[in-house]
């Protein structure tokens, strides 16, 4: 604690040309930086006694803490309490969702996730994956509340998009997640319960979180002929958060290239032999034929009724959406956006994979998503997001090397191997930008 309050004092100090600024900026941030550090000291006490009551026996003491745990670790980036106690953090969250209460288990699965995106990509957040995930597939199968399944799924996706190490670790998760979505696709597995609408909704974009850091050509092409088949199925669904989550899962598919590569494939199969043609060109025309189909289901979502008793928003929220995804797939353009960050700068978001990743964690931070966009490292590196800073006269000043280290999480050098993956997955999709989707169109005409 000694290291982690010397290090906010240091950071006081500005780097400036200007003396005058310079100590009277550095003056009112030694204010600052107390008020903090005696948060901090006040509320690392809290922590601990959170730990220890997980430990009780009465289940109302355990969501309290567990309650607890969520506010602190959205309202402040909680590393050094999250590094020191992971293996026990694990430990008794799991077995807040194996045994207790739908609140406990619900509050239990968000708070791991929240310990993973604190302590970012390392050995720490991979041994949660691996000792977690049994446990959590587990209660995904056996339960079926729809707050406790929710809250599971979101764990599953949050641990394994920083933890996992590789495309093989993710696609089981991501297995695990399509078998609730379409269980017929998991033959030997049996599913307590068809999940609910809102259940299929986070399902579907917790699939979808996951798919933003796999390499398409990863993927066999009868898994890709089933996953965009069966999500064309979910746009006719009436439950309107699912035909949006299909909708985004279906535009990434599409930036990522992998209907594409399958078409490919078929397209070399049939030109490769006159025996193994004969059965891929139904294959080939089932590509083109579900293309087309797709494309027809977007323009119509475009343009859907109003009914009665729907709400306007959500309607309006879907015509947007898929005049977005109408307009990527004829032309490859997708809108640049951006959000304001408090006082350090504007992420801009230029392709699904920003699109899907940004929702999804929006939705697991809530209110702690600007928290942990100014100050967690691997959210910096995940969208390529460097903070500014301003002095308290509004004028921008440079980060010097104590204030950086404010900024970036101890697990930064292990994080970069990881980062650097999703960052490159970023890069290649907007170079798929260029307009070859326009093909669909085509093919659809002819």
């Amino acid at each position: 604690m000694g290291k982690r309050n010397s290090q906010r004092k240091n950071a006081a100090t500005f780097d400036s040309d200007d003396d005058t600024l310079s100590s009277c900026s550095t003056s009112m941030s030694d204010v600052t930086q107390v008020q903090e550090t005696e948060e901090v000291n006040d509320e690392g006490s809290s922590l601990d006694k959170y730990l220890d009551a997980l430990y009780e026996k009465r289940g109302s003491t355990r969501e309290n803490a567990l309650s607890g745990l969520v506010d602190a670790f959205l309202d402040h980036l909680q590393i050094q309490f999250a590094e020191n106690n992971c293996i026990t953090l694990q430990h008794q969250l799991i077995n807040s969702v194996k045994r207790g209460s739908i609140v406990e288990a619900s509050l239990a699965s968000h708070a791991l996730g929240l310990v993973a995106i604190t302590i970012g990509c390392g050995d720490n957040a991979h041994e949660i994956v691996e000792e977690s995930t049994p446990h959590l597939a587990l209660a995904l199968k056996s339960g079926s509340e729809p707050r406790k399944r929710s809250s599971v799924l979101d764990c599953l996706a949050i641990i394994t998009f920083v933890g996992g190490n590789d495309c093989e670790e993710t696609q089981k998760v991501m297995q695990i997640m399509w078998q609730l979505i379409h269980p017929k696709s998991g033959s030997n597995v049996a599913v307590a319960s068809k999940p609910t609408s809102a259940v299929l909704a986070v399902a579907v974009s917790a699939w979808s979180f996951l798919l933003t850091t796999i390499d398409g050509s990863k993927i066999n092409s009868n898994n890709w002929q089933e996953y965009i088949s069966y999500l064309s199925i979910l746009l006719d669904k009436e439950d309107r958060s699912i035909r949006i989550a299909a909708g985004e899962a279906i535009a990434l598919i599409f930036e990522i290239g992998s209907l594409e590569k399958f078409d490919g494939e078929v397209k070399n199969c049939i030109d490769g032999s006159t025996t193994e043609g004969n059965n891929s060109r139904g294959g080939f025309a089932h590509v083109e034929a579900l293309k087309g189909k797709i494309l027809s289901q977007v323009r119509n979502l475009c343009s859907e009724a109003g009914g009665k008793g729907l709400a306007k928003k959500d309607l309006n929220t879907q015509r947007n959406l898929f005049r977005e995804v109408l307009t990527f797939i004829e032309t490859g353009y997708f809108p640049e956006t951006s959000i304001k960050i408090q006082n350090v700068g504007e992420l801009k978001i230029s392709t699904w994979t920003q699109s899907i990743q940004l929702n999804f964690l929006k939705r697991v931070l809530g209110r702690g998503f600007q928290k942990h966009m100014q100050e967690n490292e691997l959210l910096h590196d995940v969208f390529g997001f460097t903070p500014k800073k301003k002095n308290p006269f509004g004028t921008e000043v440079r980060l010097n090397s104590n204030e950086k280290r404010i900024f970036r999480s101890p697990n930064s050098a292990v994080s970069k191997a990881r980062t650097q993956s999703l960052n490159k997955q970023r890069m290649l999709a907007q170079g798929r930008n260029n307009g070859h989707y326009a093909s669909v169109v085509t093919n659809e005409e002819d």
